[in-house]
């Protein structure tokens, strides 16, 4: 019997389930909350199991991809891996190029695509600086990561911090001071990526190389 491409992905990435707390992601949509992520670069070591779950999720099409694992070289040889997708920015870029309102962001600060809405122009793809967008070559409008907000809102962790077998990735409610993200980011030195264009990225790293900083 042939398997689904969701079920290769999901086999082929030998993904590792940690047990994940619904408390991380209440399940409600609303003012006052604000999603966001904490990774921990010196626990990644290149496993991609995040990018897998995050295809097989989503059903995301070959050859795109809305989280990726970067290899880095430091300056003194030393090899990092730095995840990245859509930083969910506070001040996103994305929105106001795009002529239908189809790219939005939330009162909960997810930055999403209607697509409905969208015409597939790609000006949103152009305007962010991180080259977190892709046009979908199967349905023709604009994609990225949404923070699984399928999931989110049902009280699961995303997919990629679910599959993290080195639980590098965190995730909650930035807002939350008692969330296991908010006490990452307000209790240790983070850094964001490429902060210098000030859209208020809400994917916090420790340990962000500074050759990826730019």
């Amino acid at each position: 019997m042939d398997l689904s491409r969701r079920e290769f992905l999901k086999g082929a990435a030998g993904i590792v389930l940690l047990a994940a707390t619904p408390t991380a992601a209440q399940g409600q949509r609303g003012e006052g909350r604000r999603w966001a992520m904490y990774v921990d670069v010196a626990k990644c070591y290149g496993c991609y199991a995040c990018v897998a779950a995050c295809a097989a999720e989503n059903n995301v099409p070959i050859g795109v991809f809305r989280t990726w694992v970067e290899r880095v070289v430091k300056g003194d040889g030393t090899v990092v891996f730095v995840p990245k997708q859509c930083n969910h920015c506070e001040n996103p870029p994305c929105v106001k190029p795009c002529p239908t309102g189809a790219t939005y962001k939330t009162d909960d600060g997810l930055v999403l695509v209607n697509d409905a809405l969208c015409i597939g122009c790609g000006a949103c793809v152009k305007a962010c600086p991180y080259g977190a967008r892709f046009m979908d070559p199967v349905k023709g409008t604009a994609n990225k990561c949404t923070f699984c907000d399928h999931r989110i809102y049902n009280g699961t962790l995303p997919a990629c911090v679910e599959a993290c077998p080195t639980g590098a990735r965190v995730f909650g409610d930035l807002n939350d001071p008692n969330s296991e993200v908010s006490k990452h980011v307000r209790g240790g030195q983070v850094q964001v990526w490429k902060p210098a264009y000030g859209t208020g990225p809400q994917i916090y790293y420790d340990g962000l190389p500074r050759e990826v900083e730019a």
